[in-house]
């Protein structure tokens, strides 16, 4: 691979330290640039000399050393490594995401400890964690609570470096959150090096995708450089009718602006366009009670539909050195996100379940909308080191202004086949159905009317935070934190205006203690506190959810620190979470507040086992209580477990082996015809080789779902089937 060489030109500038006479052997020179969260806390060695005088000279912050010790700290903003950071880390890496094949996000948080990816439709998503749903995603450490929890559209994963999961109530950061955890995704940055790749692959179902990622200084002393990533994907799927393609850029650019200052500028871009999409899914139950086995492509789609998003990312960062040990940073952030689409839906509407000889029962729901989204985010931070009582500590303030508005709209429609058909009065809208499965040509499209908004929802979450983490001793060390936060919230939802403003202080508290130098003990405990977007029986917004969380566990280093091994027991108190109640009497499906339970355990390996052989496990296995103490959220498994392994051929190391997969106990619902639908627990195996026929050059073939396993891949709400065995080949070039 043809590299750049770099010349590295510092400046120097002079600090007198009378009160100390003895030689500084480092100074610390990282700017907060390289992620946002990252602390400057490592050093830069023989960054300072002294002279005759005692006259310390400390050489200018250059952006050159930033790049090239970058540390993301999404867990408590501090400069810790995830063996010293008393919560549960897991990371999903660049060269994890390659091996396997992996190109959106959905696909690459499956590779994840703990994670559970609920695909209830082919284009919205949500993610759960210890039984509960994640509803903070942030990238660089910078996010907002997500509506509902649910992402959009498979968001393309070559921007990013790596993934971020961070396990437990993590309000520290995020100023709100609930005991599922914060998924963090970490960019991509400019290189110190002129570096890129190409690459090139096909798979089953005819998808095509072409991807290029490119990095190079602008100047020979590397004070400017630059970061071009792009791909496109495109093709088709297992489910009837169903095509899509989607479109990635980004670029961005850092530098170094006078002898303390670093600046960063980026900018992504993503369409994801869909045809024959779903909007709900499939129903399995039948009116003997009876549960229905379709074949892997069924869908409820007509091929009329489509659902387009585009989401777009702009960001700008400026860090300052205060002094040697301290930093100012800058951040703003804008995410904008519009959907356009054509949906149908179908479901046991009567709740009189399907008739198991002629499949007939389901009716179907056309509908049409816009939306758009709009985020503004915007924060100070300070952070640094500080002597006290002979020892150094670290610390982290900061405030910060986030705003979003959301604008929802939908038209008219006009079509056949549609009545009264609960005698209520009301046209439903609602068609009936032909038995079940049918084509996608049997309902046609409707004439759509005006356009009218149906909902607008204007957020604001004002913080100020603090933490620190104080030496008490070589092996004794404490994490105290606090964040307020105030959350506003306004708008009109189909006519009913809402208006509401919380206020809520969460402390957190952490203790690590070194038995050895190999093993690590850590006790944590964070408030919870969340805004919910579900209603009442009367159209009124719940109240947030709040409780405790709390989580002891044990780190431990083994051969020669290759690998890692975390052990984690949790639990979790949280009041008043929404939980689905029913039809109110606007037939409009309301929530009420429950008060859950959540306890568990976690166990996971990460590392190296020798330089051949790459290991990857973790475990989870929770218990959830809900109202009167039943076992609640069914459709949630109790246990799950992941496992990545790949090596290197000792004989002929230019060929890589590998797999890896997701196991989950049974998960069982309820449908609306009261009938319960069942998936018995399961295993889903990847695998992978990789060739580097130069070494520059990479041919790699992947197999998903090896053993062709049919399962369903969630009863959240309703599910499909999971994708059947299917293939990739792919070409990487690097230069």
């Amino acid at each position: 691979m043809k590299k750049a060489r770099v010349q590295i030109k510092k400046a120097s500038t002079n600090f007198c330290f009378g009160f100390n006479k003895r030689p500084v052997a480092h100074a610390v020179v990282l700017a907060l640039l390289g992620v946002a969260g990252t602390l400057p806390v490592a050093a830069q060695s023989d960054a300072s000399t002294a002279d005759a005088s005692g006259v310390k000279t400390l050489e200018a912050v250059t952006i050159v050393s930033q790049r090239e010790a970058r540390v993301s700290t999404g867990a408590t903003g501090l400069n810790l490594e995830i063996k010293e950071t008393p919560q549960s880390i897991s990371v999903v890496t660049t060269e994890q995401m390659q091996n396997f094949g992996i190109t959106n996000l959905n696909d690459a948080l499956r590779l994840g400890t703990g994670i559970q990816v609920e695909e209830t439709e082919t284009n919205r998503t949500q993610y759960t964690a210890r039984g509960f749903d994640v509803k903070n995603t942030q990238v660089d450490g910078v996010g907002m609570p997500n509506d509902w929890g649910i992402v959009t559209g498979a968001m393309d994963s070559f921007g990013y470096e790596k993934i971020e999961l961070i396990r437990g109530a993590n309000g520290l950061l995020t100023g709100v959150g609930n005991a599922a955890g914060t998924i963090n995704y970490v960019r991509k940055r400019p290189t110190n090096v002129q570096q890129g790749s190409m690459g090139i692959s096909y798979g089953s179902w005819n998808t095509k995708r072409i991807e290029a990622d490119y990095s190079t200084p602008f100047t020979e002393d590397g004070r400017w450089a630059g970061r071009v990533v792009a791909a496109r994907e495109e093709g088709g799927s297992y489910l009837r009718s169903y095509e899509k393609e989607r479109t990635f850029l980004y670029g961005v650019i850092d530098g170094q602006i006078g002898d303390k200052g670093t600046l960063t500028l980026g900018y992504s871009h993503q369409q994801s366009d869909s045809t024959g999409n779903s909007w709900g899914a499939l129903t399995f139950m039948n009116s003997d009670g009876t549960q229905n086995d379709w074949k892997r492509n069924a869908s409820t789609t007509q091929d009329w539909t489509y659902w387009d998003t585009k989401t777009q990312n702009a960001f700008i960062e400026y860090a300052h050195q205060l002094s040697t040990d301290w930093q100012l940073k800058l951040t703003y952030n804008r995410r904008m996100v519009s959907n356009d689409s054509k949906l149908f839906y179908a479901t046991d509407y009567l709740g009189n379940g399907m008739d198991p000889a002629t499949g007939e029962g389901l009716y179907g729901y056309p509908w049409r909308g816009e939306d758009e989204l709009t985020e503004d985010m915007g924060a100070v931070t300070v952070n640094g080191r500080y002597d006290l009582f002979g020892r150094q500590h670290e610390a982290l303030f900061g405030v910060s202004l986030s705003k979003s508005k959301g604008t929802y709209d939908e038209y008219a429609a006009t079509y056949a086949n549609a009545g009264d058909l609960n005698n209520d009065g009301y046209d439903d809208g609602y068609i009936e159905m032909p038995g079940f499965p049918w084509a996608g040509n049997v309902i046609p499209e409707p004439i759509w009317g005006s356009i009218s908004t149906y909902r607008v929802n204007k957020q604001r979450m004002t913080r100020a935070y603090g933490a620190t983490r104080v030496v008490v001793t070589d092996r004794l060390k404490a994490m105290l934190g606090a964040n307020y936060t105030e959350y506003h919230r306004e708008g009109v939802s189909y006519g009913a205006d809402f208006d509401q403003t919380e206020g809520n202080v969460s402390p957190y508290a952490g203790l690590t203690y070194d038995f050895t130098s190999r093993l690590l003990g850590y006790v944590s405990y964070s408030d919870i506190y969340q805004p919910q977007d579900q209603s009442d029986a009367n159209g009124r917004y719940l109240e947030p959810t709040k409780g405790v969380n709390y989580e002891l566990g044990l780190k431990a280093d083994w051969l020669d620190k290759r690998l890692l091994t975390t052990v984690a027991v949790f639990r979790a108190e949280q009041d008043g979470l929404a939980t689905g109640a029913g039809y109110n009497a606007n037939n409009e499906y309301y929530y009420k507040g429950v008060d859950v339970e959540s306890t568990g355990l976690e166990f996971e390996a990460v590392g190296k086992l020798n330089s051949y052989l790459d290991l990857t496990f973790g475990y989870t296995a929770l218990k959830l209580d809900g109202e009167d103490g039943d076992d609640t959220y069914s459709w949630v498994p109790r246990r799950t477990a992941n496992l990545i392994v790949s090596t290197r051929l000792p004989s002929y190391t230019a060929v890589t082996l590998g797999a890896g997969g997701r196991w989950q106990s049974e998960i069982s619902n309820v449908e609306s015809n009261g009938y319960t639908v069942r998936q018995d627990s399961y295993a889903v195996l990847n695998a992978f080789a990789a060739w580097r026929v130069v070494p520059s050059t990479t041919v790699r073939f992947n197999v998903k779902n090896l053993t062709d396993e049919k399962y369903i891949n969630t009863l959240r709400y309703s599910g499909h089937y999971g994708e059947p065995r299917n293939y990739q080949i792919s070409l990487n070039h690097q230069f």
